[in-house]
């Protein structure tokens, strides 16, 4: 069995728990089409009713897929969406789970990024993951620190943290795969200071030099940095200032992950920070608007309520 085909086995059988007669959707489009009918020939193998739905690529994470395409994915009982644009925070996505389809979304996954994560343990994952995601519930503030200069506060009472375990066996389950993050929505309007990326940006890639993000009231008011801080304030003009919302904190917790420029797997290596701009709604937020940014941070040191989470990049649970 080749690498691909083993990780699509374990995405099915061990992460989507798919059963023989289920109806499994995978919605794919062109630069994501091998790793589509890898998937397709998993689940048929595992004896579901499988499809296999190609889209054109969005123009933007977050952009949602043709109505008829969203019609469907409510109709099924599993989507597996490798797509080159996110499907994560689209409408189409969140009425798929509000009916009970159970969901994961990979996007921009290549197939070496596929054979190398999908090899983790998802069961030591789930652990990490729902313990940081506890701790995120049960907090009031957060603060972000990091050797290249981050200092961010956020306000994160009354928000629930949620763990993307890469387990999705119960109705209406959603998340990435890979997977292996805790993440919350930070209160609006409330974060303050300095956030530089330098580990990666949805929407720029791997960063040669960080972007400074300067943040007041909640937004981004400044972006600073070579040519890839141009090239995100290019990506984020067409949204105005909700497409610069604070929208999520985000902790990584995949030992088999490594920083790449595929921001999907960026943001679960073990021991990052993640903090994204635009859209949070998919995640208890009130922020709804087509794009969903990335950044993630090395190193970094994240505390709630004074209490030292991570030090440095190495956890402290």
């Amino acid at each position: 069995m080749d690498m691909l085909k083993r990780a699509a086995d374990v995405a099915v059988r061990v992460c989507m728990g798919i059963k023989q007669g289920e109806t499994v959707l995978i919605v794919v489009d062109a630069p994501e089409r091998n790793i589509g009918y890898a998937l397709f020939d998993a689940a048929r193998e595992a004896g579901a009713e499988a499809m296999l739905l190609e889209i054109l690529p969005r123009a933007m994470h977050g952009e949602e897929p043709p109505p008829q395409v969203a019609e469907l994915m409510r109709m099924v009982d599993v989507i597996l969406a490798p797509t080159s644009r996110s499907l994560t925070h689209t409408e189409a996505r969140r009425r798929a789970c509000e009916e009970g389809v159970r969901v994961a979304t990979l996007p921009g996954i290549t197939e070496e990024v596929m054979a190398r994560t999908l090899e983790a343990d998802y069961y030591e994952i789930a652990r990490r993951s729902t313990t940081l995601a506890e701790i995120l519930t049960g907090g009031r503030s957060a603060l972000v620190t990091s050797p290249s200069g981050t200092e961010l506060s956020l306000d994160i009472e009354g928000r629930k943290g949620y763990a993307d375990t890469g387990l999705y066996h119960n109705p209406g389950d959603f998340g990435n795969l890979p997977a292996g993050e805790a993440f919350l929505a930070p209160v609006e309007g409330k974060a303050e200071g300095v956030v530089v990326v330098d580990g990666s940006m949805a929407g720029v890639g791997l960063l040669e030099e960080p972007i400074r993000l300067f943040v007041e009231g909640g937004l981004v008011r400044k972006i600073e940095g070579g040519k890839e801080a141009d090239v995100l304030r290019k990506v984020l003009e067409p949204y105005g200032d909700m497409g610069r919302n604070v929208a999520e904190l985000g902790v990584g917790t995949n030992e088999r992950a490594r920083i790449t420029g595929v921001v999907l797997e960026d943001e679960k290596v073990l021991g990052t920070v993640h903090i994204a701009l635009g859209d949070n709604a998919s995640m208890g937020g009130r922020v709804k608007v087509p794009v969903h940014l990335d950044g993630v941070l090395l190193r970094p040191t994240l505390e709630v309520d004074g209490r030292v989470v991570l030090k440095d990049g190495i956890l402290k649970l």
